[in-house]
């Protein structure tokens, strides 16, 4: 049989049709901004408090907005400020909160006409895929108004088990306050969170990462405030065993409440199931550097780079532990690579000012602080490192207009007080140092350094007891400020107490046995109390320890007054 005979006939008069797979193609980030500056709203109240929402429903005259519960947590008279620059009052009797999970929707009332998020599944946003964030940063010390921004980045993690809250979904965006409650978004410009948490830093180092609640969740749950959408939440399986992310959610929680054994053990869990996650390595480097196991972290900051050569966070970390470490050119090459990946890494400039001036190259640093102040007019900490660079460099005046701005960024930036105190003292202000160290005081009780120096200065206005209850505070909060035990010593001798100066000196000298000075007047109270011996004893440890620090005139005052006891 000639099948294909049979067969022809058949092709030629039928219609061919031919059936193609739709393909979701991802979107340009400018793309997914115009979507996301379209449905992301302000939300601002007159206390004032600051956040952000989005767009999910439009019935009518009336619209509501998806938002972090704790955006709109307090009874307040709150306005949604559109995109177009609009602003509505809310109703707070329209606050409805989302049970057991920090979201919350709003409404407001408009005859515009204005976009509706498009909601997609967050259970396809797995750890890689693109994330991009959208809201309103509060005003700051640089810029006085709530400014729209977008963010991208990537999706670190999607936990099956959430954290309290509904946290669980994890993202890489670089997000400020005031964004929580804005739109989390996917590459085909789909609502997949709202986000809610940003992460902290410790020492410059940084997690990198953010949390958000899945629109999943929130469609779970929005009957429950009778909000339709439209949309259902997918059925998903249950899963019977803990994944990778959740672990790594798990320790990003207990990271941040400093229970750092328990955030080890979940991020080595976190591994066993996948160990070639980046991140992880990356973040259990923070974990070890925060135990003390410097090596330990270098090893993890080494894996994280292995798997990703382009993590700038991993670079940058790896960067702090070898400054710690005393290797500061390590650190500047580490820094310089995470520079090159990200040229807008402020952290990374910052860091690598620091490590730049500890070498003596403080035009460098002071060019690596101008960079990182440049690409975030409101880091206060370049400034304030700044400031210390200039006072170094004897520009006293350049100094305190440094800490001026690091102190209007961050008006509990104790250390800037502190620091601009010293300064102020140096340029005679003494009233002007005593009020940066009481401020610092009042942020800090517990910071030594302002205690001290704030004795130092009561010293110089000739209040000695006063100066001794600052000498005394210090070294009940640090018991190994062996200064604080000599220049208490130093006051003690002046007002008559020689038995408890000689005391003061001892502890001084037990806390650092190289103590020089601490020996030469420990060594001049004892001849003033009789004790010929002993004294000279002190003062010729001391003029050897001075002679061995280079510092031949103290030594030989030291030998001098020797020679006077042995007369």
């Amino acid at each position: 049989m000639n099948f294909y005979n049979q067969i022809t006939p058949a092709i030629i008069g039928a219609t061919i049709v031919i059936v193609q797979t739709q393909v979701a193609v991802a979107l340009l980030a400018s793309e997914v901004n115009n979507i996301a500056k379209q449905i992301t709203v302000l939300i601002q109240s007159k206390k004032p408090k600051y956040g952000s929402g989005v767009i999910i429903k439009k019935d009518g005259n009336t619209y509501t907005v998806l938002t972090a519960a704790h955006v709109v947590e307090v009874k307040d008279n709150y306005e949604i400020v559109t995109a177009d620059g609009k602003t509505y009052a809310v109703n707070y009797s329209s606050v409805k909160q989302l049970p057991g999970v920090d979201l919350a929707v709003v409404e407001f009332s408009s005859n515009q006409n204005y976009n509706v998020a498009k909601i997609g599944n967050s259970d396809s946003s797995s750890e890689g895929t693109t994330a991009y964030v959208a809201g309103y940063p509060a005003p700051t010390f640089a810029i006085n108004q709530s400014i729209y921004t977008f963010s991208n980045g990537t999706i670190t993690a999607n936990a099956s088990k959430p954290l309290r809250d509904g946290y669980a979904l994890v993202y890489s965006n670089n997000t400020s306050e005031g964004m929580s409650g804005g739109a989390v978004l996917n590459e085909k410009g789909e609502l997949i969170g709202v986000h809610g948490r940003a992460d902290l830093d410790t020492k410059q180092s940084k997690t990198g990462f953010n949390l958000g609640i899945p629109i999943n969740t929130f469609l779970r749950l929005s009957a429950k405030v009778g909000v339709d959408t439209g949309v259902n939440a997918p059925k998903t399986q249950l899963t019977t065993a803990p994944k990778a992310d959740d672990f790594f959610i798990q320790a990003l929680n207990k990271y941040d409440k400093k229970d750092y054994q328990g955030a080890l053990a979940d991020y080595n869990s976190a591994l066993k199931i996948n160990p070639n996650s980046a991140n992880t390595y990356n973040n259990r480097g923070l974990v070890r550097a925060q135990l003390g196991d410097q090596q330990g972290a270098i090893a993890d900051y080494n894996s994280a780079i292995k798997i990703d050569p382009n993590n700038a966070i991993a670079y940058n970390n790896r960067g702090i532990v070898r400054a710690d470490l005393g290797d500061r050119q390590g650190a500047i090459a580490d820094y310089t690579s995470a520079i090159k990946i990200d040229p807008n890494y402020g952290f990374a400039y910052n860091n690598r000012g620091l490590a730049r001036a500890a070498l003596g190259d403080k035009q460098g640093a002071i060019a690596d602080y101008n960079s990182a102040i440049k690409i975030d007019p409101n880091y206060a900490d370049p400034y304030f490192n700044r400031g210390n660079t200039r006072d170094d460099l004897e520009d006293r005046q350049g100094a305190i207009a440094d800490y001026n701005t690091a102190i209007k960024i961050n008006p509990n930036y104790d250390k800037a007080y502190n620091n601009r105190g010293a300064v102020r003292l140096k340029l005679g202000d003494k009233q002007g140092a005593i009020a940066d160290y009481n401020s610092a005081i009042k942020i800090n009780p517990n910071y030594a350094d302002a205690y001290f120096n704030r004795g130092l200065v009561r010293v110089n206005l000739g209040d000695q007891q006063g100066a001794i209850a600052d000498y005394t505070s210090a070294i009940k909060i640090n018991p190994n400020l062996a200064l604080a035990y000599s220049n208490r010593g130093v006051v003690r001798a002046a007002l008559g107490d020689k038995q408890g100066a000689v005391a003061d000196y001892t502890a001084a000298i037990r806390i650092n046995p190289n103590f020089a000075l601490a020996y030469g007047t420990r060594g001049i109270v004892r001849a003033e109390l009789g004790n010929k011996q002993e004294a000279i004893t002190d003062l010729r440890k001391a003029a050897e320890l001075f002679r061995q620090q280079g510092n031949t005139q103290l030594s030989e005052k030291m030998l001098n007054l020797i020679k006077l006891l042995e007369q």
